[in-house]
């Protein structure tokens, strides 16, 4: 039987993250979770249309954060962070990894406060539930500084390029396995890029299934523990 996880950023647990990395839960989301998106989506918005210019959002980033970039330029903006930091090497990383960093992600774009428009939080979702996973490379990481290869790798996939595996677990063009699937890409706007690739996500999904894991070889080395004693 299918499980159905609400993404409530509140109140989302250890079990449904694992569920959905490795059980193939479908997620979904109230209509209280995109009008909360939505609502802080506009403050962005009234940001990007501001005279004074704001970090991120209507600049550059890092050394060019003192420059102002011209509304027609942004989109390209965006789309250039993701590429660039989309750089990972080494072996694929596992699927369940993959989905557990995607539902993380989607997770804190669903708080609202990384002021993304609720179609990108959605293409998220999307992909989860369709079963397509972005190939992520091992290394790429940049430790407490953020999963930035790795986040970019899947961003690049919900912008309909770089590569992801189907259902079938064969891999492919992304824009490809999305067509496939009835799923459009998106085109980022102000911010959006930055949101996507400013976390940790894959670390935590690793660390939330190797809890799982420890707590059910706990279980069984206790139990294996007692039979021993016992038979003795």
């Amino acid at each position: 039987m299918t499980t159905f996880i609400d993404l409530d950023p509140d109140t989302l647990t250890f079990a449904e993250v694992v569920d959905v990395a490795r059980r193939g839960a479908l997620v979904s989301l109230s209509e209280a979770t995109l009008a909360r998106v939505n609502k802080y989506r506009e403050a962005i918005d009234a940001l990007a249309q501001a005279d004074k210019p704001v970090y991120g959002v209507s600049t550059g980033f890092g050394a060019l954060a003192q420059r102002h970039i011209p509304a027609e330029l942004r989109t390209q903006l965006q789309k250039s962070l993701i590429r660039s930091h989309a750089a990972g090497v080494g072996e694929p990383v596992e699927r369940e990894v993959v989905r557990a960093l995607m539902l993380l992600r989607a997770r804190t774009l669903a708080t609202g406060r990384a002021g993304v428009r609720a179609e990108v939080l959605k293409t998220y979702v999307d992909l989860l539930n369709a079963g397509i996973t972005p190939v992520v490379h091992e290394y790429g990481s940049l430790g407490c500084s953020g999963d930035l290869a790795p986040l970019s790798a899947c961003a690049l996939v919900v912008m309909g390029e770089g590569v992801a595996e189907g259902p079938d677990g064969v891999a492919g063009p992304a824009d490809e396995i999305l067509a496939a699937a009835g799923i459009s890409p998106v085109t980022l706007a102000e911010k959006e890029g930055l949101a996507l690739v400013n976390g940790t996500d894959g670390m935590l999904g690793m660390l939330i299934m190797a809890l799982t894991d420890l707590e059910n070889l706990l279980t069984a080395v206790d139990v294996s523990a007692a039979m021993s004693i016992e038979g003795l």
